[in-house]
């Protein structure tokens, strides 16, 4: 008996560290749980990029349901989804605010005129403190703000038009709607 306990205690260990891990397995990567959705968004006050004496405080979109989208000149998944951020703009579906994190103004200022500017306001997070108070892993990330500044949800990564419109552009017009 307990030679069998002996043999069956090292395997009921293994089959439960096999089950999380197999578990694992069924997660979308893109789905990074965030402490924040439903939750009110953290406040700040940043630099505009085009005047940095000027102050912005997400305070300014309240009553609005709006993407606040964390990018950088640097990051090569955010040229990857900008042509979506442009079609977005041009079709005045929702307001995205720019949160350029960890850029040299030149740069990004650059990267825009480069590739045109979606945004309807861009701030600069130099320290990335505001990226942290967020949860930010990596850029790019999307919030979807409601109107009261409450997050709503979370996308990890470039957007794509299946994010947009499957998850992201129903839930913003369900928001809109209330």
């Amino acid at each position: 008996m307990l030679r069998a306990l002996k043999f069956l205690i090292p395997l009921a260990v293994f089959a439960g560290i096999g089950w999380f891990l197999f578990q694992g397995l069924s997660r979308d990567p893109k789905e990074v749980p965030s402490p924040l959705i439903d939750k009110a968004a953290p406040a700040f006050s940043l630099p505009l990029l085009n005047n940095p004496q000027t102050e912005w405080t997400p305070q300014a979109m309240r009553g609005q349901v709006w993407l606040l989208n964390v990018w950088g000149s640097w990051c090569a998944g955010c040229q990857v989804e900008h042509p979506l951020l442009l079609m977005i703009a041009q079709q005045k579906q929702v307001p995205i605010v720019g949160l350029a994190w960890k850029d040299m103004p030149a740069n990004a200022q650059a990267f825009l005129q480069k590739l045109g500017d979606p945004y309807a306001t861009v701030v600069m997070d130099f320290a990335g403190k505001v990226a942290i108070d967020y949860g930010v892993y990596g850029a790019p990330e999307t919030f979807l703000i409601d109107k009261q500044g409450v997050i709503r949800l979370k996308h990890i990564g470039p957007l794509t038009p299946e994010a947009l419109q499957t998850r992201i552009m129903p839930r913003v017009k369900q928001l809109q709607a209330l």
